[in-house]
């Protein structure tokens, strides 16, 4: 039987986290409520930026990977943890 790495399956579990979270959380608050709840609760400069790209502009993975030079995995990475982090203060 295969078996996912640790990181992947961190990976997977993210994902999961965060489609239960929107399907209620993102709907209730403005891109000015969700611009001011970044700010406050995520503390690096760049994941703010990459979340608050993700968010309230909408754009997605690929063209993000592109826009702050990094893999299409990092910035998963960076939007899952970073919602997690915004959604337990908001």
């Amino acid at each position: 039987m295969y078996r996912l790495r640790d990181e992947e399956m961190d990976a997977e579990a993210l994902i999961r986290l965060n489609q239960q979270h929107t399907k209620g959380a993102m709907r209730d608050y403005s891109s000015t409520e969700l611009n001011t709840a970044i700010d406050e609760w995520i503390l690096n400069e760049k994941h703010r930026a990459i979340l608050k790209r993700r968010l309230i502009d909408g754009i997605c993975f690929e063209p993000l990977a592109e826009e702050f030079d990094m893999s299409v995995r990092q910035i998963k990475r960076i939007v899952y943890k970073s919602q997690e982090v915004l959604f337990r203060h908001i």
